[in-house]
C-alpha cells in the first residue's frame, strides 16, 4: 500500500463512487493533508479565496512604484487578489511550506562577515526551489485527482500573480512579518511556499496571528533601509530586488551598501528574533553546491561563460544571468578590503564587452583606489 493512499475509501452508492461534491470534505481534508506530509511539507493549511481585504495594499503599493521595473506585477491586474480569475472555477487555496535552511544562521552570518567572501541568499544555495516544490506539488495534486476522480487542482511556485503570503497567513501558516515575509511561530521564516487551487469546498483552517510586537529588528538592520515602513517595502530599494529582478545598472548610492551580497539578501530574517527556532533543513537538495556557501568573491568572479552555464544548471541564481551575476560581484568587489589581489581581479574585466559590466568594474577600481568615498 502507498503511503499516499487515503485512510479510508470514498464512499460508495449503489455500487458507485460518489463525485467530489458528496464526499466528506473534512476527512478529505484531513487526507490531503496527510499525503502533504509524507512528500516532505513540513506545513499545509487550507484557505478560501477572498482577498479583498489586501486589493487597497496592493493597489497602493503599485501606485507607489515600489515594484520598480516588475512591470508584470500591474498587468495582471486584480488576478493576484482574485484567485478565481486566474483559475476559474477555484473556491479553496491549499497553501504548502517546505524549510530550506542550509545551515546554521551563525554560519551565515561569519560568511557575511567576511568582506572579501561572497553571500549568496541562503535559498540559492542549492536546487532551484521552484522544481522541488513544483515536483511535489503535481504530485500531490495527483493524487487528490486520484481520491476526487477529478482535476486535482492547479500548482503554483512563484510562477503566476498569487498572493501567496496573504493566503498561507489566511491557511494558518503564519504571518505576514514588518519585513513582509510569512513567519511561522515555531519555526521562523526560513521556508518557500507553494499552492494548489481547487474548486472543492473543503474547510478552512485559522488564519494566523500576528506576533511582531513592537519589535523593529527587520527595519533597523535592513542595509539600504528598503523596509521603508513596517509591512511595507520598496522594492527598489530591496538587495534582492536589485541584484536578482533588476536587469539593468544598479544605482551608485546604493552599491556602498551592499556590501558582500551578490545575490539576493538574508539580513531581514538572519536578525528576526522569531528564527531562533528556525531548523536546519534535512532536504539534499538545498544543500550548498559549487562552495558558494563559502567563496571568496575572486573566484566566483573568475568563473568563465561556462562555469557560469554549468554551476547554475538547475539553480535559482541562473535567474541573474552572467551579466547580472558579474555585476553584482563587481559592486561587492569594490566594497571589499582594498588589496593588490582585488584590483588585479577586476581589471580583467575592465575592458569587458558588455557595457552594464564594465561600468560597475570602472566603479569598483576607483573605490579600490580611494578615488570614491567608501560612504
Amino acid at each position: 500500500m502507498s503511503i499516499l493512499e487515503p485512510s479510508r475509501p470514498l464512499r460508495i452508492s449503489d455500487g458507485k463512487i460518489l463525485s467530489a461534491s458528496e464526499t466528506d470534505h473534512k476527512s478529505l481534508a484531513s487526507d490531503i493533508k496527510r499525503w502533504a506530509r509524507a512528500l516532505g511539507f513540513d506545513g499545509v493549511g487550507i484557505s478560501d479565496i477572498d482577498l479583498s481585504a489586501e486589493e487597497p495594499h496592493v493597489s497602493k503599493w503599485l501606485a507607489r512604484g515600489f515594484h520598480g521595473s516588475m512591470d508584470y506585477m500591474a498587468r495582471h491586474g486584480t488576478r493576484r487578489t482574485r484567485p478565481a480569475e486566474l483559475v476559474p472555477g477555484t473556491v479553496r487555496v491549499l497553501s504548502v511550506r517546505l524549510d530550506y535552511l542550509p545551515e546554521s544562521m551563525q554560519a551565515a552570518c561569519a560568511q557575511l562577515d567576511r568582506p572579501d567572501h561572497a553571500y549568496v541568499s541562503r535559498y540559492a544555495l542549492g536546487r532551484d526551489y521552484h522544481k522541488v516544490l513544483r515536483g511535489r506539488l503535481r504530485r500531490l495534486a495527483a493524487r487528490i485527482g486520484e481520491a476526487t476522480r477529478r482535476a486535482g487542482g492547479r500548482v503554483f511556485v512563484d510562477s503566476a500573480p498569487v498572493l501567496e503570503k496573504a493566503l498561507a497567513r489566511n491557511a494558518g501558516l503564519g504571518w505576514i512579518g514588518k519585513h513582509t515575509n510569512l513567519i511561522n511561530k515555531n519555526s521562523g521564516s526560513w521556508f518557500f511556499l507553494g499552492e494548489i487551487f481547487i474548486d472543492l469546498p473543503l474547510p478552512v483552517d485559522t488564519p494566523a496571528q500576528n506576533h511582531c510586537g513592537s519589535c523593529t529588528a527587520c527595519l533597523d538592520v535592513c542595509p539600504t533601509r528598503a523596509i521603508v515602513a513596517p509591512y511595507e517595502v520598496d522594492a527598489r530599494l530591496c538587495i534582492s530586488y536589485l541584484t536578482i529582478e533588476n536587469k539593468g545598472p544598479i544605482p551608485e548610492p546604493l552599491r556602498p551598501l551592499m556590501g558582500n551580497r551578490i545575490y539576493g539578501c538574508d539580513d531581514c530574517q538572519l536578525f528576526c528574533p522569531w528564527n531562533k527556532f528556525a531548523q536546519t533543513s534535512p532536504q539534499d537538495d538545498f544543500q550548498p553546491r559549487h562552495a558558494l556557501d563559502s567563496a571568496t568573491l575572486i573566484e566566483l568572479f573568475a568563473w568563465t561563460a561556462q562555469e557560469f552555464d554549468e554551476r547554475t544548471r538547475g539553480s535559482a541564481i541562473r535567474r541573474t544571468g552572467l551579466s547580472g551575476w558579474r555585476r553584482n560581484i563587481a559592486v561587492a568587489l569594490g566594497n571589499a578590503p582594498s588589496t593588490a589581489q582585488v584590483k588585479e581581479a577586476l581589471a580583467t574585466r575592465a575592458q569587458d564587452p558588455d557595457p552594464m559590466i564594465r561600468e560597475h568594474v570602472h566603479w569598483a577600481l576607483a573605490r579600490q583606489r580611494g578615488i570614491l568615498s567608501p560612504n
